[in-house]
């Protein structure tokens, strides 16, 4: 069968190279294990932890409208740069990504995105910045169903007292990624 494999992969570099593919994926070794990255022609739209993708490929290719391929190569630019975040080279990702949400919560992620690598901030300083600082609660929630933990460092925020709590991937994974940054969980101010 060496003919339909290596016809399947020309396929798929094919669709990713002229831009038919809707909807990109593969599966990635990570330090913390296996993550699931996928990506529309806009830019990164999912990292999933511990990825079944039977389970995790449906819903997203219902909420992006889209046909779903794996095509490692759409994702050399991720993969990369995730590799390179794990290897303790990159502290800021310069992904583009396709991320779909209301003001509020766009707000909220972009003010995620500003927490500068090893640092961390609590629920309540992001519920703030992004114009709503009793929202605390509801930032909590955005963080354990962020669409692209570790590009968007939801790992990065901490309880009010600085302790680890909630995290999309478990909290062992948080941990891990905030030793791997040098992270203190000393809180600013």
């Amino acid at each position: 069968m060496k003919v339909s494999t290596d016809l399947d992969r020309r396929f798929r570099e094919r669709a990713a190279a002229d831009g038919s593919l809707d909807l990109a994926f593969d599966l990635v070794d990570s330090p913390i294990g296996t993550l699931l990255v996928a990506a529309t022609g806009v830019g990164l739209c999912r990292i999933e932890f511990d990825p079944e993708p039977e389970r995790d490929l449906e819903p997203l290719a219902r909420a992006f409208g889209a046909k779903v391929l794996r095509a490692p190569k759409a994702l050399d630019e991720p993969k990369r740069e995730l590799d390179e975040y794990f290897e303790g080279k990159r502290e800021r990702f310069e992904l583009p990504v396709d991320v779909r949400f209301e003001a509020f919560r766009l707000r909220v992620m972009d003010a995620l995105a500003q927490v500068p690598y090893g640092s961390v901030t609590t629920y309540g300083a992001l519920a703030a910045r992004a114009g709503r600082p009793a929202a605390a609660r509801a930032v909590g929630t955005f963080m354990n169903r962020n669409p692209i933990p570790i590009v968007l460092p939801c790992h990065r925020v901490v309880g009010a007292n600085g302790s680890l709590v909630g995290y999309g991937g478990g909290l062992e994974r948080k941990e891990r990624l905030l030793q791997l940054e040098g992270a203190s969980l000393t809180l600013p101010g």
